[in-house]
């Protein structure tokens, strides 16, 4: 009587958990599609591509960029120390793999022509608002812009001025 009543328990709880995975995931659906994470980026082509990430900190300012072309990538990163003004930089080298669903991974294990043992690793996802190009980094999401989409839109607003 044990058995059937625990069965009988499990099979309602499997009934329960696929109606609730439907829902979150009708609600993650709508959420994305608001947010533009569901756009059909396909079409765009991001060979030759290179996008920029600038963080300002209090001691320091870092500059990164991530150059794409064809399935190889260069990601550099360079830092400005505010106290002494000298600059040194990190030139990583590797591959680069596009999924159909607009994210982008990079791993990158050259340092400088050079097997770093621990690879630089980059998951991100590739969205367009406003005419500009934007790669989200999905773990901590910082927004690397388009260098072109960024420049043209500058351009605009200064000749709107």
């Amino acid at each position: 009587m044990k058995k059937i009543l625990i069965g009988m328990l499990m099979l309602g709880t499997a009934f329960a958990a696929k109606a609730q995975y439907g829902s979150i995931n009708s609600i993650l659906t709508k959420l994305e599609e608001r947010k533009g994470v569901n756009q059909n980026l396909e079409s765009v082509n991001i060979d030759n591509k290179k996008f920029v990430f600038i963080k300002d900190e209090a001691d320091h300012t870092e500059r990164d960029f991530i150059v794409i072309k064809g399935n190889k990538a260069t990601y550099v990163e360079v830092f400005d120390d505010k106290a002494t003004g000298q600059s040194s930089s990190n030139v990583f080298s590797g591959d680069v793999v596009r999924s159909k669903r607009n994210i982008i991974s990079l791993r990158a294990d050259m340092l400088e022509n050079k097997k770093v043992p621990v690879p630089v690793a980059k998951t991100l996802l590739l969205t367009k608002q406003d005419n500009i190009l934007y790669l989200i980094d999905i773990n901590n999401k910082d927004r690397w812009i388009d260098e072109a989409s960024f420049s043209e839109a500058k351009r605009k607003v200064k000749s709107k001025k």
